[in-house]
């Protein structure tokens, strides 16, 4: 019997697949894994020494694999599927919201027959500029949800020019991209609105960090709420917050301990309520009962609060729903989606930790 060559043996151990990987390369060329990939991508800052790269290279050559995304003219290479949306995100793991965002995109591309591919930039040119050449490469790719942690204007980037892009929780100016982003105003609205319909009409608010959109935004919507019941606003009961429990404490102290104090306090976010919670325990005030306290964003805690906390979702899901419904159709279905912003609300949970206020004898 005739002896396989090295590259059958290889084939063999993948279970019958004739197609070389990464993994073969860096057996071959006595290297890591990721080092192979940085070295194929092409993947700047990456600090792998000219040798090593040169390794890479040849043994590549030799086993003749191929970079998704390159084209060739032998009619012996298989036609990719265009299958796959890239979610390209700045950052993924310091926070709950994006990752629910890119659920909410996944659950709605695989219901329609297509995947999507998770890249955290880290808000790193580099690491960018090379997850874009890694994306625009790769002929399985249909379009980009080009996504933010928080909500802001971006610059996107030109490489981006000429594939089908969602902007998700950003936008751009001028509008050149549909662009889906949280309702914040109609949130900030709804949820002090729910403080009024109670009977409140002294309502602190704890905002987060005054310069970002959501921040502007949900101060927007409390001061709406307020005029529609004829309330004036009143910058002493307005703090300034960092989205944080402590902030929320201490902010919480200051309002709670007015001599005039407020009925009700709406904070920006859930963290920054149950710090409001501890500083009206700490004050010897029962919520609801002396002070109803509302939150935003409905994260998971909320619900194990003492009381349970009434909040604002935040429709992440929704939101990523919607980036890979519009994507699909503008790359797949062909649709002219005109550039347009669209901003997506979210309904009120209400718990118990609001109430009426309690009538002075």
């Amino acid at each position: 019997m005739a002896r396989n060559n090295g590259r059958d043996d290889d084939a063999g151990r993948r279970g019958g697949s004739t197609r070389p990987t990464m993994t073969d390369i860096a057996r071959i060329a006595g290297v890591s894994q990721s080092s192979v990939s940085l070295v194929l991508n092409e993947m700047s800052g990456s600090r792998i020494s000219a040798e090593t790269q040169m390794k890479v290279r040849e043994a590549a050559h030799k086993i003749g694999y191929k970079l998704p995304g390159v084209r060739h003219d032998s009619p012996e290479e298989a036609v990719v599927e265009k299958d796959t949306i890239a979610f390209i995100v700045d950052e993924i793991s310091t926070s709950p919201h994006p990752v629910v965002s890119l659920d909410g995109a996944r659950d709605h591309a695989f219901e329609q027959g297509f995947l999507v591919s998770a890249h955290a930039t880290r808000s790193n040119p580099d690491l960018e500029d090379a997850v874009l050449r890694s994306v625009l490469r790769d002929p399985s790719i249909i379009g980009v949800i080009y996504a933010t942690i928080f909500t802001r204007k971006v610059q996107v980037p030109a490489a981006l020019r000429d594939i089908p892009t969602v902007l998700l929780n950003c936008y751009a100016e001028p509008r050149q991209h549909m662009a889906i982003v949280p309702g914040e105003v109609a949130g900030g609205f709804a949820a002090t609105a729910h403080l009024t319909s109670l009977g409140h009409r002294r309502i602190g608010f704890i905002n987060g960090e005054p310069w970002m959109d959501a921040a502007i935004d949900r101060l927007k919507g409390y001061k709406q709420a307020l005029a529609t019941v004829d309330v004036a606003f009143d910058p002493q009961l307005v703090r300034d917050g960092d989205w944080l429990p402590l902030r929320g404490y201490e902010a919480g102290l200051e309002l709670l301990s007015m001599a005039n104090r407020p009925t009700a306090i709406f904070c920006g976010n859930d963290l920054m309520a149950i710090g409001v919670m501890e500083a009206a325990a700490e004050k010897g005030l029962r919520v609801p009962e002396d002070v109803s306290v509302m939150g935003y964003d409905d994260q998971e805690l909320a619900r194990y609060t003492h009381p349970p906390l009434s909040t604002l979702v935040l429709p992440n899901y929704e939101m990523g729903q919607k980036a890979a419904e519009a994507l699909i159709d503008m790359a797949v279905h062909r649709k002219k989606l005109r550039p347009m912003t669209i901003k997506v609300d979210g309904p009120l949970v209400v718990r118990t930790s609001t109430s009426a206020p309690l009538k002075k004898s």
